[in-house]
């Protein structure tokens, strides 16, 4: 039989084609996104639309991005997230299970323990 897991107990990583920069000052990080797939195609070559995009991230999401390491799971960056940011305690594990869920659903990170 196999064990299910808390969802608080998975662990993830940033994608691998993902590339992002953080800001030495500000600490925002920006994602670089490439446009693929045949609808992109025509609007870069009909519209000029740019092959990339570049996503910055607000205070949080920086921060909780730079806790991606393959290493912390979900409770772990709950944790570092409410003391970092205290005055949002009440309202982070909602956030942040959110955001991570947000950032699955687009592909931007993977989950390190898919069995």
């Amino acid at each position: 039989m196999t064990e299910k897991k808390n969802f608080l107990e998975y662990i993830y990583n940033i994608a691998e084609d993902k590339k992002f920069t953080t800001n030495e000052k500000t600490g925002i990080v920006t994602i670089k996104v490439e446009n693929k797939g045949f609808y992109n195609r025509i609007a870069q070559k009909f519209f000029h639309k740019p092959k990339y995009s570049f996503i910055d991230l607000d205070q949080y999401g920086s921060f909780l991005w730079l806790l991606l390491d393959g290493k912390k799971d979900v409770d772990h960056i709950i944790k570092e997230m409410k003391e970092e940011f205290p005055e949002e305690a009440d309202t982070m594990q909602d956030r942040v299970c959110r955001f991570i869920a947000t950032l699955v659903h687009n592909n931007y990170i993977k989950r390190c323990d898919n069995k």
